[in-house]
């Protein structure tokens, strides 16, 4: 079992940043990789960005891309998602996600995700 704890979210006006954090715990060398997802209210449940835990390779969705930075610090388990130059529709839950080491890859489909975060709201104000 792994348990994910996020934090860091909050309101800010467009144009401003936040700084996400995913604290992990349980049996975390059993992951092998972690993202950031987020859902606004009547969407779907998307990928923003992942992080492979043993290479530090990231991938991020074209809305994140040049504002957006995952990060990871194995030390304390915990992997961050620095957002900037925040938008209005950048407004969402935002859910951390560990997927394991038996299903390869870290890619954008939530489904192969075993374990989820309680989530932490993100609201940008134009």
């Amino acid at each position: 079992q792994v348990q994910l704890v996020e934090s860091g979210g909050g309101s800010v006006q467009a144009g401003g940043s936040l700084r996400l954090s995913c604290a992990a715990s349980g049996d975390t060398s059993s992951v092998s990789c972690m993202g950031w997802f987020r859902q606004g209210t009547g969407q779907e449940r998307e990928r923003v960005a992942s992080i492979s835990t043993g290479s530090g390779n990231t991938y991020y969705s074209d809305s994140a891309k040049g504002r957006f930075t995952i990060s990871q610090d194995n030390a304390k388990n915990t992997v961050y998602l620095q957002m900037n130059s925040l938008k209005a529709e950048d407004t969402a839950i935002y859910l951390c996600a560990a997927r394991l080491a038996t299903d390869r890859g870290c890619g954008g489909n939530p489904d192969r995700y075993r374990y989820w975060g309680q989530g932490t709201q993100v609201t940008v104000s134009s």
